[in-house]
């Protein structure tokens, strides 16, 4: 039994060395060598790529990336605008992006900034995304005040809004980005060879996973807006938006589509704005739509009635407005599947099958979609859609 013993011991010894030799060569094969990973939920091998890179210290690590995905893939990136700051509020929305749909689809991610964005972001938001990444600068005249806008009329416009609490009513950032989201960041070079984006901001989380590709989705059924979220506006904050896009109308009439959806932003057909926008921190959207002649008129119009700077115009009413009336209602969806968190408003499918099917981590009694501050029961409602199973239960 002891000779036994010992002819064992040997016999692990041995395997043991050979395991660790393996493994060294293993480590040192060139950095182009695949291998393969089994993937959990399919059930099947994938083949991945190894890279070698270096670090400022000089250390090589070893990165491996998954599969380049072999189906067709639309003209489409994600974007977004953010400062170094946001960088880890911001990790951990690329991540959820990517575990619940990017992973599978590899679409590209923009970035943008008013400020040139650090190594550490560019290195920790690269190692996450499984698309190619690019970092842009805003230009200074697109992030500061134009110069035909009263400089003192602005600010005492700031001073009352702050004195009435309104959130952001005294920042002149904010009013920056409003502006830049609503009419500029499209025409950022970088985006120049895509025709749809999805936006995305620091702090946000997807539940559910999203198994089929949105970009083509849109394309394939001719959608030009998509949201997830709808609400009122803080009507403090657009006293003359409204007035402003009339007169428009009224110099551009041909700008006004036959099919419009005037009855989801108006509930007097057309005399006055309902305050209901899609929530553009989540959209879905054309960019041809906003290169088109209809919105760069519109945001010219709205650019030069100064509304950014003397109110708080923000990029969501600004943009539903635009879609509400320049598009055909039928290119406007509501994707009711994608179930979305951004302070303070959940966005959790009532329909229990959308919710298994897609490995949903959210409860739906928590939604948001449905109550009665929400603006989609109406965009449902005029559009003769029918509403998700079990809506009601949180009416």
């Amino acid at each position: 039994m002891k000779f036994r013993g010992q002819q064992q011991e040997r016999i692990y010894k041995f395997f043991g060395v050979i395991t660790a030799l393996l493994l060294t060569l293993w480590l040192l094969l060139p950095s182009n060598v695949s291998t393969t990973k089994l993937s959990a939920k399919a059930g099947i091998s994938l083949p991945l790529e190894t890279y070698v890179s270096q670090n400022n210290l000089g250390f090589k690590y070893n990165r491996v990336k998954q599969a380049p995905y072999p189906g067709p893939r639309v003209k489409a990136a994600f974007v977004t605008l953010a400062r170094n700051r946001d960088l880890w509020g911001l990790i951990k929305s690329i991540k959820s992006v990517e575990d619940r749909f990017n992973y599978k689809f590899q679409y590209n991610w923009i970035f943008l900034n008013d400020d040139e964005f650090t190594d550490e972001f560019k290195r920790l938001t690269t190692a996450v995304v499984s698309g190619e990444t690019f970092y842009g600068k805003v230009p200074k005249e697109q992030w500061s005040v134009p110069d035909w806008i009263d400089k003192e009329k602005a600010a005492k416009g700031r001073t009352e809004m702050r004195e009435k609490g309104v959130l952001y009513g005294d920042s002149v950032p904010y009013r920056f980005m409003c502006r830049y989201e609503s009419g500029l960041f499209f025409k950022h070079p970088l985006l120049d060879d895509y025709e749809y984006y999805w936006r995305v901001e620091p702090d946000v989380e997807f539940f559910c996973d999203i198994d089929y590709d949105v970009f083509k989705f849109m394309k394939d059924n001719n959608k030009m807006y998509g949201f997830t979220i709808s609400l009122h506006e803080y009507e403090e904050t657009v006293k003359t938006l409204w007035n402003t896009t009339k007169s428009f109308l009224e110099e551009h009439p041909q700008y006004l589509h036959e099919n419009n959806m005037m009855d989801f932003i108006s509930d007097d057909e057309g005399f006055s704005y309902n305050m209901c926008h899609f929530w553009s921190n989540f959209e879905v959207a054309s960019l041809d739509f906003w290169r088109g002649p209809a919105y760069t008129d519109y945001f010219n119009y709205l650019d030069k009635a100064g509304g950014f700077f003397y109110e708080r115009w923000g990029d969501a009413p600004v943009h539903s407005i635009a879609a509400a009336l320049f598009l055909d209602r039928n290119q406007i969806h509501h994707f009711d599947d994608i179930s979305y968190y951004h302070p303070p408003f959940v966005q959790c499918s009532v329909d229990e099958n959308v919710r298994l099917n897609g490995r949903c981590t959210c409860d739906p009694k928590e939604d948001f979609t449905w109550n009665d501050y929400s603006c989609t029961s109406k965009y449902y409602y005029i559009n003769n859609l029918e509403k998700p199973k079990n809506w009601q239960m949180n009416m």
